[in-house]
């Protein structure tokens, strides 16, 4: 308690959290009894006939292939743990997952008092609110999922940071051995056992909940675990993306500042940074994956349950929906094996090999598996269904498994060390310094953001030109539902995704470890790895292809953000649904209709409010970043220890870096969170024709600011990276331009970026309730409402800027 006490006195003054809570109970206390919606769906009894069993037993079967995924991923875990390592690399890897499980425990209970907001609004709305309440055992149920989601998202957050700091010692170690495909395999084998743990986890429990909750009660609690999914990944994302680029921008000027060379020891900041490649680009991504994958089967059970009136083809397409994902388990593990295989016999003896080749081919392998397999698995299952509907819903979903694959092809066009515009960066940056840089780095995204937008519309035209044909005699709004599919395809080769989006921190911290664990310098290091190891060390071979190793990791890094956020758009389509059947509910059709049009006023301000949001949105992770950055800079400057005698930073400095990071991200966090809580009620009051335009608009801005701040960031961290390993130029004046650049890009591709995915699920999730909650109020009452809570997010929007700017200073 007192930890929790020390955190909100921390993060905000005790009038405003006991006046936010206040004003939500006496909101919840006036709003009457309204007809049940979304929130109230009830699963049907899966019987029928699948492969010669009911879907139930079917589904049994799929629960112990989820066991068999979470050992595959345990035996992976447990391989990395047990490869040679030294002692003096070992010391860091350990130190940085010390001081990251530090940092989760911090979080964890920061977000246990943001689950008290959530907390306010469930509670009042199944026992007191919904058409039928429920008692209080059914009630704590749906908070026990609820929290089931947050812990699922923290839990496989902890594993990644645990595995992911294990592999980064027994790389940057394996890269002594003088060839390159050690230092590929450990991290993608890392990464592996990250994305088959989180997808089967992740699935294990919705199949637990479809099998074993009873039918009236299992769809809150798929609403619940969502929600719980979405807060725990928001925060985790958000406040990790933030604290990563703190640390790394404040080590990264050091180079500039003192002509240091990269992951000096002597820089206090290192450690932080290392800290922050976890926090930001392990514990972030594993919970925000986590989310997506939970978020997107949710958003398609309430589609079905909404959508299709025939309980048969019901219980078929939710047999269907979860048999397909946990064939994306076999063939996801089938793929990394045979591509495994592959690399191996390739590149297993090469001096030399390009990094990205043998990535590159377990996405397209995997994905021309995971299409096959959808039309195999769909025939079996659903072959009987009438009008071939299988075909076309395989057909459907083989449009978002294409998008997975073509995604980060595109996404490498713009980031890669290979890509063109990377290296007009590098060109510009030689005659314009920074300037120049920075402009085209700004370019490479917004081409980006043209491409991709693109190729995403294509897709989900052809989506619903299939769904076309025959749909509508099954479902209300076939077009929709061929939307959630395309979601449900970008997943479909989920563990492969969650595994190269892993694959950079590991790589990024391995080569610091290197430097930091100074191995070259320890008295007879050579004859001790050749007595103890067996190896004589190739130190400058290995440091080369640690550095080549992290331009891949940038690469792959970035394909992934633009999938996630491409998810949470199109799946975004599938929750809004959900709200219109309700308005359909109260309002009718006819005048739902008309509401919706782009001549109604409300829903045009609804669609410009929205770009609103997401603009202040990004403005407030930068510039948490950027005062926490300044923060860390200055310390840093004042403490870092560069006489010729010291080899090390004190661990004292390097923890209070780590502090400084700590405090920003969770100041930002919180002003972020509360600011996006109390506008999602606000609008929702508002208006539901407003409401809606609103969350159409998050999804479409937001889609299309984060590719851009994505790939800008990318190409300008790969433009770095570029100079340092082909024209060897670290020190240059070309170099610190590109550090320059990419100290720019940080927050741009790992803070606003990134969070903006489960930001845009969790608004459209928490207004399913929000809605239900607003539209029985009296109208007058609601605007009241609406303005109370406007206000009170003013209040956070207000310290999310004015309130975390950096001081000024006097001028003399």
């Amino acid at each position: 308690m007192e930890t929790i006490k020390r955190l909100l006195g921390a993060l905000a003054p005790g009038r405003i959290t006991k006046g936010v809570m206040t004003s939500l109970i006496a909101l919840l206390m006036t709003s009457p009894v309204f007809a049940g919606g979304e929130a109230e769906l009830k699963i049907p009894a899966l019987q029928g006939s699948f492969m010669g069993m009911t879907g139930h037993n079917l589904l049994l079967i799929g629960l112990f292939i989820c066991l068999l995924g979470i050992g595959f991923g345990l035996v992976q875990y447990a391989q990395i743990r047990d490869l040679p390592v030294h002692k003096s690399m070992l010391e860091i890897s350990e130190l940085i997952y010390e001081t990251c499980k530090t940092y989760l425990v911090t979080q964890i209970k920061f977000i246990a008092i943001l689950w008290a907001f959530i907390a306010v609004i469930i509670v009042a709305y199944f026992k007191f609110l919904a058409h039928t309440p429920m008692g209080w055992g059914q009630v704590i149920v749906i908070l026990l999922f609820s929290i089931i989601g947050i812990l699922g998202s923290v839990a496989v957050a902890w594993f990644g940071i645990r595995i992911n700091t294990f592999a980064n010692s027994r790389t940057a170690f394996a890269s002594l051995r003088g060839k390159p495909f050690p230092t590929m395999e450990i991290p993608l084998k890392a990464g592996m056992s990250i994305g088959m743990l989180l997808i089967s986890v992740e699935l294990l429990l919705m199949l637990a909940i479809l099998l074993f909750i009873p039918g009236n009660a299992a769809g809150p609690c798929f609403i619940g675990f969502a929600i719980g999914e979405s807060l725990g990944a928001a925060a985790l994302r958000i406040a990790g993306g933030i604290f990563t680029k703190i640390a790394d921008i404040g080590s990264d000027l050091m180079k500039i500042v003192f002509k240091i060379k990269e992951d000096d020891a002597r820089n206090p900041g290192v450690i932080a940074d290392c800290v922050g490649d976890n926090a930001g680009d392990s514990v972030g991504p594993t919970a925000d994956g986590f989310e997506t994958y939970g978020v997107t089967g949710v958003a398609l059970i309430t589609f079905i349950l909404l959508a299709v009136k025939e309980p048969s083809i019901q219980v078929s397409l939710l047999v269907w929906i979860f048999v397909m994902r946990v064939g994306m388990i076999v063939t996801s593990a089938a793929s990394y094996w045979i591509n495994g295989l592959w690399a191996k016999a390739k590149f297993g003896a090469a001096s030399k090999f390009d990094f990205e080749t043998p990535l590159t081919t377990l996405v397209w392998l995997t994905s021309i598996v995971s299409i096959v397999a959808t039309y195999v698995l769909s025939y079996i299952l659903i072959g009987k269904l009438p009008d071939h509907l299988w075909c076309k819903l395989s057909t459907i979903i083989t449009c978002g498994t294409l998008a997975g694959a073509l995604i980060p092809e595109l996404v490498k066009a713009f980031t890669s060390t290979n890509s063109g515009h990377v290296k007009e960066v590098v060109t510009a940056s030689k005659e314009g310094g920074a300037s120049l840089n920075i402009i085209s780095g700004l370019v490479a995204g917004y081409f980006s953001a043209y491409w991709m937008g693109l190729t995403i519309v294509a897709l989900m035209g052809a989506a619903y030109y299939v769904s076309t044909f025959g749909l509508g005699g099954f479902m209300e709004a076939p077009a929709i539902f061929s939307f959630g599919l395309v979601a449900f395809g970008f997943l479909g080769m989920g563990p492969v995704t969650i595994a190269v989006d892993s694959y950079g921190p590991v790589t990024d911290n391995a080569q610091s470890v290197y430097e930091l664990s100074t191995i070259e310098e320890v008295p007879g290091i050579e004859a001790e790895i050749q007595k103890d190891f067996g190896f004589k060390p190739d130190f400058e071979n290995g440091k080369m292809y640690l550095e080549e190793n992290d331009g891949a990791g940038n690469t792959f890094k970035a394909t992934a953000k633009p999938v996630l956020i491409g998810t949470a758009v199109v799946g975004a389509t599938t929750l809004i649904f959900s709200i219109i059947q309700v308005l359909n509910g109260k309002f009718g059709v006819d005048g739902v209709f008309r509401g919706l049009s782009i001549i109604n006023p409300l829903f045009l301000l609804g669609i410009i409010t929205g770009g609103a949001i997401i603009f202040w949105f990004s403005g407030a992770a930068c510039q948490a970043v950027a005062t926490g950055a300044y923060r860390a800079v200055e310390f840093i400057k004042q403490n870092i220890n560069l006489d010729s005698g010291a080899t090390k930073a004190s661990v004292e400095d390097s923890k209070k870096v780590v502090e400084i990071c700590t405090q920003y991200a969770q100041k930002g966090m919180f002003n972020i969170f509360l600011a996006v809580f109390f506008s999602t009620l606000a609008f929702a009051c508002a208006n539901h024709y407003f409401f809606i335009g609103y969350l159409i608009s998050i999804a479409v801005f937001g889609l299309y600011q984060a590719i851009f701040m994505a790939n800008a960031g990318g190409a300008w961290d790969n433009a770095k990276k570029l100079v340092e390993t082909e024209l060897k130029a670290k020190g240059t004046p070309l170099h610190d331009a590109c550090v320059v650049g990419d100290t720019v890009g940080d927050p741009f591709k790992d803070t606003s970026s990134v969070a903006l995915n489960p930001v845009i699920k969790f608004t459209t999730l928490f207004g399913l309730l929000a809605v239900e909650l607003a539209i029985e109020l009296n109208p007058v009452t609601a605007h009241i409402w609406a303005l109370v809570f406007f206000l009170i997010s003013t209040v956070f929007v207000w310290r999310s800027f004015y309130a975390m700017r950096i001081p000024n200073m006097e001028v003399k």
